[in-house]
């Protein structure tokens, strides 16, 4: 399955990023608001899309809009946590769940 046909988008009413994969909902990356914090704290991502990198392209493009929105990230999630222990350069705007 090609990038191309995966897509991320913002649902704020649902507080939840949406990975859309050739126009269907194969998962998601829910958060709660916490003034300028934005709490990661669930990501699911269907079985079909496994080992295929597309949790990391939820997780990359979900951070992407945070940071952009001037958002700090709590990842109370583990695989948001996981993610940004691999990828330091999301170090600027990460603040511990603790």
């Amino acid at each position: 399955m090609s990038d191309n046909n995966a897509k991320v988008r913002h649902d704020d009413g649902a507080r939840r990023y949406v990975l859309e994969v050739d126009g269907q909902d194969l998962g998601f990356a829910e958060y709660r608001d916490d003034g300028q914090r934005q709490v990661f704290t669930h990501t699911e991502v269907d079985q079909s899309l496994s080992g295929q990198g597309m949790g990391s392209k939820l997780v990359r493009e979900s951070l992407d809009d945070a940071r952009r929105r001037g958002k700090r990230v709590v990842p109370v999630c583990g695989f948001v946590a996981d993610y940004v222990k691999k990828h330091p350069e999301w170090n600027d705007i990460i603040d511990s769940p603790a």
